[in-house]
C-alpha cells in the first residue's frame, strides 16, 4: 500500500513537472509574409501583352532551363526575375530590329505550384497563392501530423 502511494505521489509530481514546460513561440519566419516581389520560376505561367501587336499577345509558360520562348526573339531568360523586369527584358529585345517602341505588359497567369512534406497531415503538391506563408501551407496541408517536431 505504501508503494502505490509513493509512486502515485512520484506520478503525480511528473504530470505537475511537465506541465510547467515553458511556451515556444513559432519562429517568425514560420507565419511572416515576404514583402518582396514575386520571382518567375520553372513552371509559372505569363500573360504577355504588346500593345498594337495581336500576334505576340498571348500565354507564354517559362520552361524548366527558366526561359520563356517569345515569337521574333527566341528564348528569353524568365528564371529569378520579376514581371516588371520580364517586360523590360522583352521589349529591349522587340526593339532589337522588330518594333521601334514596343509597350510590353507581363502579368502572372498561373503560378508554379508548392510542395508541402514531412510530418503534415497531406503531404504533396499546392498551388501557390500570393501572400502564402509557410503556417498557411501547413494548414493547406492538414496541419501536423501527431509525430511532427514542431520545436524545430
Amino acid at each position: 500500500m505504501k508503494s502505490t502511494a509513493s509512486l502515485f505521489r512520484a506520478l503525480l509530481a511528473v504530470s505537475m513537472l511537465a506541465g510547467c514546460s515553458s511556451y515556444r513561440p513559432t519562429p517568425a519566419a514560420f507565419h511572416e509574409v515576404l514583402d518582396q516581389p514575386y520571382r518567375l520560376g520553372a513552371g509559372d505561367r505569363v500573360r504577355v501583352t504588346v500593345f498594337e501587336q495581336d500576334g505576340l499577345t498571348n500565354t507564354y509558360s517559362v520552361d524548366q532551363s527558366g526561359y520563356l520562348s517569345f515569337p521574333l526573339v527566341g528564348s528569353v531568360p524568365a528564371r529569378g526575375h520579376t514581371a516588371q523586369q520580364l517586360e523590360k527584358e522583352i521589349a529591349d529585345k522587340l526593339r532589337q530590329g522588330y518594333l521601334r517602341d514596343p509597350d510590353v505588359s507581363v502579368e502572372i497567369d498561373r503560378y508554379r505550384p508548392i510542395f508541402v512534406m514531412g510530418e503534415v497531415g497531406a503531404a504533396g503538391q499546392y498551388s501557390y497563392v500570393p501572400g502564402l506563408t509557410v503556417e498557411k501551407a501547413i494548414a493547406i496541408a492538414g496541419g501536423f501530423s501527431p509525430r511532427a517536431n514542431q520545436e524545430s
